[in-house]
């Protein structure tokens, strides 16, 4: 659960590293002040004292002679406090500017260039388009990362004909390697290291024909990842790792939300065997037909986020 607010005298804060190129707007500030009932809670570093979300709002408080304010704290590595408050600013309140986008997306990819396009475009409110230009007018000598992070926080080569090539290396030397280590060790999508390994079974060149530009850092197509491979390859812990590494969920609420509804759902194999014999004889059958029920709307759920991603492939 999300930690409550707490209220804090408001000389204990730091000044925020704003997005924004132009710190404060005070006209936003007045109007903050004006409003009746009560603002959301400022976001604030814990460990720091830093304000990552609220300037205004503590503008504001100012203007009304208050002292104090009502703070939400937040416990993240010093190094995301940026990307935080890019994150929140550009969702909601007074909304950054284009300028101020452009601005938070050339520093994160200063701080983070193995960030992917995309990743950056869900954390500035940028188109990714915008975000590769952006990269290309700010290249400089340093050599550029093997590797980016995608929106779905997993690492993938920058060149997807290397790891092919890798993923063929892998199965001249073990054709029987399962395909979710060759995926895993090569850095490439389940799909990708299936057509690797038929190619090479066939004696043809992993690469040849195959797509050798640079791969769209996504997650793998919902169609390359078959339910039964995952369930024995991939524990729900993994994926929720997975999930809880992606920028576009970790740096907004309806994301957070979700990790948190995900969270208090899941249910690993293991986690039901003491279950069984601890469950009074005359509960069996109806815990049972709860359990086929439940099981019944993941499934439906499942395949109505798998038809979602087809329409829209």
């Amino acid at each position: 659960m999300e930690a409550e607010p707490e209220v804090v005298l408001i000389s204990s804060l730091h000044a925020a590293d704003s997005p924004r190129l132009q710190s404060e707007n005070l006209d936003h500030a007045r109007m903050l002040a004006q409003v009746e009932g009560e603002l959301p809670p400022v976001v604030v570093h814990r460990r720091t004292m830093r304000v990552v979300d609220g300037m205004h709002r503590i503008r504001a408080a100012l203007l009304r002679g208050e002292e104090q304010i009502e703070v939400r704290y937040v416990d993240v590595p010093e190094q995301e406090l940026f990307l935080l408050a890019v994150r929140l600013n550009a969702h909601h309140g007074l909304p950054l500017s284009s300028a101020d986008r452009r601005a938070a997306a050339a520093r994160i990819l200063t701080s983070h260039p193995q960030w992917s396009d995309r990743a950056i475009a869900a954390a500035t409110g940028l188109a990714a388009k915008t975000v590769s230009g952006i990269r290309q007018g700010n290249a400089t000598d340093l050599a550029p990362p093997e590797t980016r992070i995608g929106r779905d926080g997993r690492r993938r080569p920058l060149c997807a004909a290397e790891g092919r090539r890798s993923a063929g290396e892998l199965v001249k030397a073990n054709p029987r390697t399962p395909l979710r280590q060759i995926a895993k060790l090569a850095g490439i999508s389940l799909g990708t290291a299936a057509d690797v390994r038929d190619r090479v079974l066939r004696g043809e060149d992993p690469v040849r024909n195959a797509k050798a530009r640079s791969e769209s850092f996504e997650s793998a197509p919902v169609a390359e990842i078959k339910t039964a491979e995952l369930a024995d390859h991939r524990s729900a812990a993994m994926m929720m790792r997975i999930l809880l590494a992606d920028p576009s969920l970790r740096f907004n609420e309806p994301g957070r939300e979700l990790l948190r509804w995900l969270g208090s759902r899941i249910i690993e194999s293991g986690d039901w065997q003491a279950m069984v014999d601890e469950m009074p004889t005359h509960c069996t059958g109806t815990v049972a037909d709860l359990a086929r029920r439940c099981g019944s709307s993941w499934l439906e759920f499942a395949e109505e986020l798998e038809n979602r991603y087809r329409a829209s492939a």
